[in-house]
């Protein structure tokens, strides 16, 4: 089986993030995505590429940017169409929100969205697909050449640990705690083929895997793996899908800069004929599952003798070591958030601070909506200037 991966001649980006339609009063969800898509038709419908689509449920909707050079170019394109859907929202009394799981509502109560692709979804794989109510941010970067694309996906599983508790924010699922740093990572995380990308020897090994799930029925089409890495061959990119739903725009704009600056770094080591990381999949699920626990808490493991380092330590030497490539990248400040993020907590903590202080799980929602709002408004102003 050949499967074509059409080649970027750069790191390009490109971001998906899903949202969540909130109501200002109640601060439960509002069904209302399809209400929200026909008002913005040149957003959602005549365009080729539409920015605006939806989610699996009502509740949720999806902001897509097109190809950008960079990660000021991404957040200015998310930024705007954001912009567009609050002129439409605030009039009905709505907001938008992101995190990884609403701290609130319950799967049992949205609405699902039209469509025979997610009818498919629900029909296949039923109380799994029905219960994901969760929202996510993914990130793709253009690879240069099909040959490159499989030895980065193998590094970056190294660095799943990291992207997932840098942006871990889904501590509550159904109105309570579930003592985890990301619910999210494990309410999508059972679908079949979601999870960690094996590590494969390279792209026939990958045309081969893919086409032993399609003989075999488990997936229609290639689009149906969901791993948290992954080749994206119609884009010509990697597309890194760990990351849990990221409350504001600068945050995005981090999460962009760290995956372009790791994958813009393995694409010259590999020209340089350097042996990328390929750390061994009981590792890379180890690790996923510690940061999916404790987030920035966490101790990742970092070689097959069981040794281990607070993933507060390695994201500080990540820093440093990626702080040439971000400033050749134009996106040096964005990727410095990562150390605010270390100093003053990443989502989930923020949200466990407004209970620990005495708030309500509603008091929770306020915050997310005051982040969000506070941010993107800032983002415009910046815009128009």
């Amino acid at each position: 089986m050949g499967i074509a991966f059409k080649s970027s001649e750069r790191a390009t980006l490109g971001v998906e993030w899903e949202l969540q339609l909130v109501d200002r009063n109640s601060r439960h969800l509002r069904q209302e995505a399809g209400q929200l898509l026909a008002e913005l038709p040149d957003l959602s419908s005549e365009a080729a590429v539409p920015p605006l689509r939806h989610e699996l449920m009502q509740s949720q909707v999806e902001v897509v940017t097109g190809i950008c050079e960079t990660v000021e170019e991404a957040k200015g394109d998310l930024g705007r169409n954001v912009a567009r859907m609050r002129e439409v929202l605030e009039p009905r009394g709505a907001t938008l929100t992101c995190s990884g799981t609403h701290p609130i509502d319950h799967w049992r109560d949205q609405q699902l969205s039209p469509g025979k692709r997610y009818g498919e979804l629900v029909e296949q794989m039923q109380w799994l697909a029905r219960r994901i109510l969760t929202c996510g941010v993914h990130v793709h970067v253009g690879v240069r050449g099909q040959e490159k694309a499989i030895p980065i996906v193998n590094a970056l599983a190294k660095y799943l640990p990291h992207f997932l508790a840098l942006s871990a924010s889904s501590p509550f699922w159904g109105g309570h705690d579930t003592g985890l740093a990301s619910a999210r990572s494990i309410v999508f995380g059972a679908l079949p083929t979601s999870g960690p990308p094996p590590n494969l020897a390279g792209w026939p090994a990958f045309e081969d895997y893919l086409e032993t799930l399609l003989n075999a029925g488990t997936i229609a089409s290639i689009k149906e793996v969901w791993w948290d890495i992954r080749p994206h061959p119609d884009f010509g990119t990697i597309e890194i899908r760990m990351f849990d739903g990221i409350p504001t725009l600068r945050e995005v704009g981090m999460a962009a800069a760290l995956s372009q600056c790791l994958v813009e770094l393995f694409d010259h080591q590999l020209d340089r004929g350097y042996s990328l990381p390929s750390p061994p999949s009981w590792v890379v699920k180890d690790n996923k599952w510690r940061a999916t626990r404790y987030g920035l808490d966490a101790r990742v493991i970092t070689d097959s003798h069981g040794t281990t380092v607070p993933i507060r330590d390695d994201l500080y030497e990540l820093v440093r070591e990626l702080a040439p490539v971000a400033a050749r990248l134009g996106c040096a400040e964005d990727l410095d958030l990562i150390s605010e993020i270390l100093d003053k907590g990443a989502s989930y903590e923020r949200q466990r601070a407004v209970v620990a202080d005495g708030g309500s799980l509603e008091d929770v929602v306020d915050l997310l909506s005051a982040e969000f709002e506070g941010d993107t408004a800032r983002a415009a102003f910046v815009g128009a200037r």
